[in-house]
């Protein structure tokens, strides 16, 4: 890939993976503030500035190097702390504040549709409208594929302290142990093309998508 194919694929990307994750973070920590834990705020983290929720490895050199090898494009950021001892019902509270970042995700996914139908609606087919549809269709696949990947029951992922925290005590606090090993175990899965069964109909479902809508609005 040339540099200049390159850094026009960054700039059509790098605006909604930089909301995808800094929302997906901030869903977090205003869920977690809800159920009394203001730890996160008081870090700055419910901060919408991305700069206070990049993680170098899940945030610029994994997602980076999969953009530039043409691979399926997911990764992570700095996760938001979290006090469990002062959530009022923890493991009820755990669960939501899991749950509340692939949710976010899944509203700027819907939000990036309607973005890309406005866009096909007015658009005079100027190189800034092509430029704006390319990056509403970035904006719809990465949020899809994060709220996914991110529900996958691995912790520290948050499938992962959902199914902790479904699970009986005892049981998902083992699961819970697996934690610090959770994104080495995620990655080598992803190295060795162990996940594309999830993500490779996952684009496929995407593009459907993105398909059907430029038809319906083209009819």
């Amino acid at each position: 890939m040339d540099l200049y194919l390159f850094l026009y694929i960054i700039s059509i990307w790098a605006i909604p993976v930089l909301f995808a994750i800094t929302l997906h973070e901030v869903a977090h920590g205003w869920t977690a503030r809800y159920f009394g834990d203001r730890t996160a705020e008081l870090l700055g983290r419910l901060s919408l500035n991305p700069l206070r929720h990049i993680d170098p490895v899940g945030t610029v050199l994994l997602p980076g190097s999969l953009l530039a090898l043409g691979l399926p494009l997911f990764g992570w950021a700095k996760p938001v702390p979290v006090n469990i001892s002062v959530l009022r019902n923890p493991r009820r509270a755990s669960i939501f504040i899991a749950l509340a970042g692939p949710a976010a995700n899944i509203f700027m996914a819907l939000l990036w549709c309607v973005v890309l139908l406005i866009v096909l609606q007015l658009r005079r087919g100027s190189v800034l409208d092509n430029w704006l549809v390319l990056m509403a269709q970035a904006g719809i696949k990465v949020n899809a594929v994060l709220a996914l990947f991110n529900l996958l029951p691995i912790p520290p992922l948050d499938g992962g302290r959902v199914l902790a925290g479904l699970l009986p005590p005892r049981i998902g606090a083992r699961l819970e142990k697996i934690a610090p090993a959770g994104m080495f175990i995620v990655v080598g899965l992803s190295v060795l093309g162990l996940l594309s069964w999830l993500f490779r109909p996952a684009y496929g479902a995407i593009g459907h998508l993105i398909n059907v809508l430029g038809v319906g609005l083209s009819r």
